[in-house]
């Protein structure tokens, strides 16, 4: 049962602190690259990785160079591209047909005005926040795609987005690699996110008896989930960046504003 914003989670010492970026740390934006990021952002993550004894992680979406441009000069552990992608790891070798894609993704962009298309290193995504119409049709499109390729892709909607990405990793997936190793090892784990793709890191902090935190409303689009597994909730991003300013001893507010 999802418990009341106003009854989050004491902290602990023992913590570890895993962070989704868009709609947690930065505000949502009409397009990723549109986001903004408040200069007291890093300060504050480096503020919770001293607190923490460098148990802090972000694991989002994005790759993991957007998330080293977005917070320089702050450079906590990430795992990017829900767990794809890893600092000091070589890149996982691309499925068979992968490279095709491209051109039936572009073609539908361009046949949808306001639609983007976000190449990744491990996928794609389509954000359709400035033509919602295009929503069916991209997720169509995207489960239509996904099949071509060899093994298959996984597809993923998200709040005004559908990914199309490699198979084999999650959130959750990636909060367990992290649990595995120090500092994180022996802690309690606490993971927030605001969307669909970070269900697989609450279910995975739920079972290992840690605390998750919804970050907004669970019911966001047709293709969003009608309830979610997380524990607790807070009602936004700029109230969860308070509540993490707490956490770490700072009064200002350090908020932005995209997957």
């Amino acid at each position: 049962m999802t418990l009341a914003a106003s009854r989050l989670p004491q902290a602990g010492p023992d913590w570890a602190l895993f962070l989704d970026v868009d709609g947690c740390l930065v505000d949502i934006a009409p397009s990723p690259d549109a986001v903004v990021v408040s200069p007291e952002l890093p300060a504050l993550l480096e503020r919770l990785t001293e607190r923490f004894g460098g148990a802090l992680a972000l694991v989002s979406g994005r790759p993991l160079a957007e998330l080293e441009r977005l917070f320089h000069p702050a450079r906590p552990a990430a795992a990017g591209q829900h767990g794809l992608e890893w600092r000091g790891r070589p890149p996982l070798p691309h499925p068979e047909g992968f490279a095709a894609l491209e051109a039936p993704l572009a073609a539908f962009t361009a046949a949808h005005p306001g639609v983007l298309l976000e190449r990744k290193s491990h996928g794609f995504a389509l954000h359709y926040r400035a033509a919602p119409a295009a929503g069916a049709g991209a997720l169509a499109l995207a489960r239509r795609l996904a099949g071509t390729t060899r093994p298959e892709l996984r597809v993923m909607p998200g709040k005004m987005v559908v990914e199309l990405r490699m198979a084999g990793a999650d959130k959750g997936t990636a909060i367990r690699s992290f649990m595995s190793t120090a500092p994180f090892h022996g802690r309690v784990p606490v993971f927030a996110g605001d969307d669909v793709t970070d269900e697989d890191g609450f279910a995975m902090v739920n079972a290992m008896g840690g605390h998750s935190i919804r970050v907004g409303a669970t019911g966001i689009g047709p293709q969003a989930a009608p309830g979610t597994a997380a524990r607790w909730t807070v009602p936004d991003a700029p109230a969860f960046r308070r509540w993490l300013a707490g956490l770490a001893g700072m009064n200002a507010e350090a908020g932005g504003a995209g997957t």
